[in-house]
Formats: C-alpha cells, sequence, structure tokens
C-alpha cells in the first residue's frame, strides 16, 4: 500500500495542523480539564473558521453539503485533529462538524426530511441505541429488546445501557428484536422520539470520563408507527454492523492522534528534564520507552490507514478495521503509559493531558468492540469462517 500522502492532502494536514496548534490549544489552557465544550462564541468563531477552509461537516456526503474527502484524508485529518487534551471525545471539541447518526444516510425520503436534515442543519440530535444490559460484544445474539407487531405499529418493550446523549436527544436508533428464531437476522432498526409515551431514561451511567456520561435506557409498551422503520424488518443488524466496522478507522485514528501528542511532549521533556547531572534522553530505559512508543505509533498508523484505504477501493475491510483498532486502542495505551511515567509526578497531575487520556484510552480499549472482540473477528476472518 502506498502510504506517502498526495501534495493535496499533506496541505490539507498542515492546514488543520495548524488550525489545533494556533487556535485549539490555546483556548484548551484556559479551560477546565475536563472540559468537552468551547465557550459559545469561540465555538461560533471557529465553526466559520472551518467552513471558510472547506472542512465543514466532515463525513457527511458532498450532496448533502460535506466535503468531498476520501477516507484515507479524513483518517489523515483525524489522526491531527485529536492532538489536544480533549481530542480523544471530542476532537476540535466539534468545530469541524460531523454526520452525525451516519446510518441515516440510508433512510428513506420521509424520514431523511424528518430526521437526517434536521440534524445536519443541528436542529436535532440522536442517540444509537444498540448495547443491552444482557451484553454489548455480541449484540445480535445479545438483544433481548422486543418489538411486536400490532397494526400499523410496532410495541417495543426492553431497555438499552452504555448510550451516549439519550438523555438530551430529540430521537435515537433502538436495534429490537422482531424475529426470535432468526438470531442476528432477525433484528430491525427503529426510530425513535425521546418524547414517545414508554421512552424512559432510567439513570445516568457514570464512566471514567468526567465530562460525558452514558446513560441506561427502559422501553414500556412504547409505540412506534411502521414508516419508523429504518431499512427492512429483520435486516437492522446489517445497518449496524456496516457502520460499526467503518466507524473503527476514524476510532483508530483519534487513538493515534493523542499517542503522537503524548510522544512529542515526551520527547521534549526527556531532552530538557535533567536527573543526576544528565537528561533523562541520555538514560538508556527512557529511549527504549520512546523507541517503543515510535513503534507502536508506526504499526497503528499503517494498520489504520490500511484500512482506510481498502474501503476506499471498495473492497472487503472488516479485518484490517478490527486490527486497526486492537492495535491503535492498546498501542497508545501503552504509549500513553510510558509518556506519564517518563514525566514522573507531573505525569498524573491535571497540570497536563496525560491523566485524562489515560482515563479515556482505557475505555477505548471497550468501546466499538473491546480488544477480545477485535481478535475474534480477525480469528474468523484468517480461518474462513463466517460470523454467525
Amino acid at each position: 500500500m502506498q502510504l506517502q500522502m498526495t501534495e493535496e492532502q499533506g496541505l490539507i494536514v498542515e492546514l488543520v495542523r495548524r488550525f489545533v496548534r494556533e487556535e485549539i490549544l490555546p483556548l484548551e489552557m484556559n479551560l477546565d480539564p475536563d472540559a468537552d465544550k468551547l465557550d459559545e462564541p469561540d465555538e461560533v468563531r471557529l465553526k466559520e473558521m472551518t467552513r471558510e477552509m472547506g472542512l465543514y461537516g466532515l463525513g457527511i456526503p458532498q450532496e448533502y453539503g460535506g466535503p468531498d474527502l476520501d477516507m484515507v484524508t479524513m483518517t489523515l485529518i483525524a489522526i491531527e485533529m485529536s492532538q489536544h487534551r480533549a481530542g480523544l471525545y471530542v476532537p476540535c471539541y466539534g468545530v469541524f462538524g460531523g454526520a452525525g447518526l451516519a446510518q441515516l444516510f440510508e433512510a428513506n425520503d420521509d424520514q431523511k426530511e424528518r430526521y437526517l436534515l434536521p440534524t445536519l442543519r443541528g436542529e436535532k440530535s440522536g442517540f444509537f441505541g444498540l448495547t443491552e444490559p444482557s451484553g454489548g460484544s455480541d449484540p445480535a445474539r445479545a438483544i433481548q429488546t422486543k418489538a411486536i407487531k400490532d397494526g400499523d405499529n410496532w410495541v417495543i418493550n426492553g431497555g438499552k445501557i452504555f448510550i451516549s446523549g439519550a438523555d438530551q436527544a430529540d430521537y435515537g436508533l433502538v436495534f429490537a428484536r422482531t424475529s426470535p428464531e432468526k438470531g442476528r437476522g432477525g433484528v430491525t432498526c427503529f426510530i425513535v422520539d425521546t418524547d414517545t409515551p414508554g421512552f424512559h431514561v432510567r439513570r445516568v451511567v457514570h464512566t471514567l470520563r468526567s465530562a460525558r456520561y452514558a446513560t441506561e435506557l427502559q422501553f414500556d409498551n412504547m409505540r412506534i408507527p411502521q414508516k419508523n422503520i429504518l431499512g427492512e424488518v429483520n435486516k437492522g443488524f446489517a445497518i449496524a454492523n456496516d457502520r460499526l466496522s467503518r466507524q473503527r478507522i476514524p476510532y483508530s485514528a483519534g487513538c493515534i492522534g493523542v499517542a503522537v501528542k503524548a510522544h512529542e511532549m515526551a520527547l521534549e521533556y526527556a531532552g530538557v528534564r535533567e536527573t543526576f547531572g544528565a537528561a533523562l534522553s541520555s538514560r538508556q530505559a527512557v529511549q527504549w520507552m520512546l523507541v517503543d512508543n515510535e513503534i507502536d505509533i508506526q504499526q497503528a498508523r499503517w494498520a489504520t490507514l490500511e484500512a482506510a484505504s481498502l474501503a476506499d477501493r471498495g473492497e472487503p475491510f472488516r479485518k484490517q478495521a478490527a486490527m486497526a483498532k486492537l492495535i491503535a486502542s492498546e498501542g497508545a495505551s501503552r504509549v500513553v503509559d510510558r509518556c506519564i511515567q517518563i514525566y514522573g509526578g507531573y505525569g498524573v497531575t491535571k497540570d497536563f493531558p496525560f491523566e485524562r487520556w489515560y482515563r479515556e484510552m482505557r475505555i477505548r480499549r471497550i468501546g466499538e468492540g473491546p480488544s477480545e472482540v477485535q481478535r475474534h473477528i480477525i480469528a474468523r476472518d484468517i480461518l474462513g469462517q463466517s460470523l454467525r
């Protein structure tokens, strides 16, 4: 695979890198260490800047007003966007926009009018409701939420957990079992308005992330009209699965960006910090940590760009996306851990971003499918077995 950037990609990467350095980092210095939002005037100003750059709406198809960028270019951008304290989960504090629930691009015209277009205009927001208390690593089998047909409606009962943003959303995609005997082939995706009777946010689920949290949902005889089925009955898991594989690429890129920034900071610090009359960088133990950082970052970069390149060419990339997610999330975790060790006591203070990265990188090894599931996907692929 060709890893050398084109001239256009190089210009875009440098543009985003300068934006992070000159706009995001100075503002971030005055925010709470766990902040996930900019002050409104700054957010408005920076969104206007990204529009002028032609990069607002990353991930949105060109026909809906997004930039015409391939997956490799968006991956390179994602690596740059995440190189700041909040970058792992809120790259550039959202000022580049985004596609939101990308599954809605597969909706029918009526659904696009009611949900997709208002979302792209910033008038509505949604949540993705797949994971259940019975398990998240094998959602197709773990889904116990049931939908039963009743005339022109479906009656849904059940619950979801670890759902981000559901308490503030206007609607969500809820996956429910419509044909229990069909396994993963019996799951349907419903578009659910959060003001529907029977929709309840049971509780907020606090995690290692201080700024954002998940929710637990409960559905009690929630009636959803037939017209709110996304796609076809019993084919909802295919909608989720394709997007989950694709999402693992930018997810991996975010891990790489944080690792790159942490490594750069450690390299600089090791060159100026002296112990026992010599710079840390002269100590073999520190040199080896920095070398291992470099190896982890390069491996993750190659794996992620390979997956992106395959996706651009329309070739199967499920295995490569799983490899990228596995290598990037585990490798970046090791990089951040080593950088904390190099910084010593300062590394675990909120004066530096390492402690936030350390907490959030731990979640990263579980989100979008834990490391064990990625290994399972890879094993099934190389052994020539289907994922049934």
